[in-house]
């Protein structure tokens, strides 16, 4: 794995942050539970692609799935923490 822009923001003496995830490849046709974490720090792998992920944000799980765009950034960047501010005028 190459060094990007994103996999730099961490010493790159120390290098990625990867946490040991459940990662099962599923067989064709059938199909598997997401992988639920609460590691939002986690870096995205290469071998990450097309698998779903179940993030969480502090109150519920976020379903994931990761593309090829998403290599090098953090879970965490894909669950949002805070809803956004709507003033609804009635």
């Amino acid at each position: 794995m190459q060094p990007t822009r994103f996999l730099l923001k961490r010493s790159s003496w120390k290098g990625p942050h990867i946490v040991p995830l459940p990662i099962v490849r599923p067989q064709p046709g059938k199909k598997i539970a997401p992988i639920q974490t609460q590691a939002r720090s986690a870096t995205i792998l290469p071998n990450f692609v097309g698998l779903k992920f179940q993030v969480h944000n502090g109150k519920i799980y976020y379903d994931v799935t990761i593309t090829e765009e998403m290599v090098g950034h953090k879970l965490g960047e894909f669950a949002p923490t805070r809803k956004p501010f709507i003033w609804d005028r009635r």
